[in-house]
């Protein structure tokens, strides 16, 4: 497990990731509306819709609010088209590359403000004259930069293991598309709180989906800072 993986399990143990229900549902919401209008309203054939209705489920989210967001995404309604999927990359203090996927529906608000994250945490812009660069998705900078980062699982396997799985009548308490990286950066001392500050800021924001990252703090390091 990542240090990644591990600071974001602690956090939920805490209760302390995505603690405003509202916050969190508007981000399933938003996830759920993308892959429906990038695949089509049937979760059976679409697998990243049926991934982002199950992790809806998971938080509790209420049936009605998850069809409302299935029914934007496919048509119901005239907002889904202004949601883009937004890549913004950079490097963390202590060198850990950063990957923040986002949805928005503003480019320029939601770029500003991760620009604003990285340098309120010391972290390295990405790009020319040292901004960090929106990349739409597919573009390979960081996550090639030393093979840092891999996708777990592709979205057509989590769809037939996902069915195989139901088949075997066996009960799916979680499914996840997730990116581990392949290199990592050991991060220590006062280098690794900045980075979980930037982290956690990065991904209590409104418009952040996911954050993936490369870096490897030590447990005891993890444990002190979520005892702060």
């Amino acid at each position: 497990m990542s240090g990644h993986s591990k600071w974001s399990s602690i956090k939920h143990k805490k209760g302390a990731a995505d603690a405003k229900r509202g916050k969190l549902f508007t981000k399933l919401a938003r996830a759920i509306t993308v892959a429906a209008r990038d695949g089509g309203p049937d979760p059976e054939a679409n697998a990243p819709l049926a991934t982002a209705v199950q992790k809806a489920r998971e938080a509790s989210m209420p049936k009605e609010n998850i069809q409302r967001a299935i029914d934007r995404g496919s048509g119901v309604g005239t907002d889904a088209d202004a949601i883009e999927q937004v890549l913004f990359e950079g490097y963390g203090p202590g060198g850990a590359a950063i990957l923040v996927d986002a949805l928005t529906d503003n480019r320029n608000r939601t770029s500003a403000d991760v620009r604003h994250a990285f340098t309120k945490h010391h972290g390295n812009r990405y790009g020319e004259d040292d901004l960090i660069v929106a990349i739409d998705a597919g573009a390979e900078d960081v996550r090639e930069d030393g093979e840092q980062l891999r996708v777990i699982c592709e979205p057509a396997d989590l769809g037939a293991v996902r069915g195989a799985l139901e088949a075997a009548d066996v009960e799916i308490q979680s499914a996840d598309l997730t990116m581990e990286p392949k290199n990592t950066v050991e991060v220590k001392g006062t280098e690794a709180e900045w980075l979980l500050k930037l982290v956690d800021a990065l991904e209590e924001h409104d418009d952040v989906n996911e954050v993936h990252a490369n870096f490897d703090v030590p447990e005891e390091i993890l444990a002190k800072l979520a005892a702060a």
